[in-house]
């Protein structure tokens, strides 16, 4: 066998990454990491927590939890920001478009995401796990996104 047989493939060496940027989460419920590629290059990578100067649910508890609301439900009473969002951010503060690039993320986007994942102008989401919400499915199919799912 050559040394390059055990190379991981493009998708494995990427989703490996994401699951490494997961580990920097401040989420209690579920830890998911982001990165955006294009032409084989990372353009910024983002993990699920809250914004920067604001207390970590580690500090402030979680108020989902507290309030027993299901995955994939009212977003808006999250302290955090998803992984897709905040990698969103970090290209948009640094100036870097997105047009025609490819979102690796753990697990799959919401809707919420799904909906800036469009209008980014990201072509291919790449998720490892499942999630909880069916209509962003739909928007990401029907905007002509392809979405793949691997482990």
């Amino acid at each position: 066998m050559k040394a390059r047989d055990s190379r991981p493939g493009w998708d494995q060496y990427f989703m490996g990454i994401a699951e490494l940027v997961a580990q920097r989460s401040t989420c209690l419920r579920r830890k998911v990491g982001s990165l955006i590629v294009k032409d084989r290059r990372i353009l910024a990578t983002g993990y699920n927590g809250t914004p920067s100067g604001i207390k970590h649910c580690s500090e402030a508890g979680c108020l989902r939890t507290r309030m027993k609301i299901p995955s994939g439900e009212r977003h808006e009473l999250c302290r955090g920001l998803h992984a897709e969002q905040n990698v969103l951010l970090q290209a948009s503060l640094h100036g870097v478009s997105l047009k025609d690039s490819v979102l690796y993320v753990t697990n799959q986007p919401c809707i919420i995401c799904a909906k800036m994942i469009i209008n980014a102008g990201i072509r291919e989401v790449v998720m490892a796990d499942h999630y909880p919400d069916r209509m962003a499915l739909s928007f990401l199919k029907e905007a002509k996104i392809k979405v793949r799912k691997i482990k």
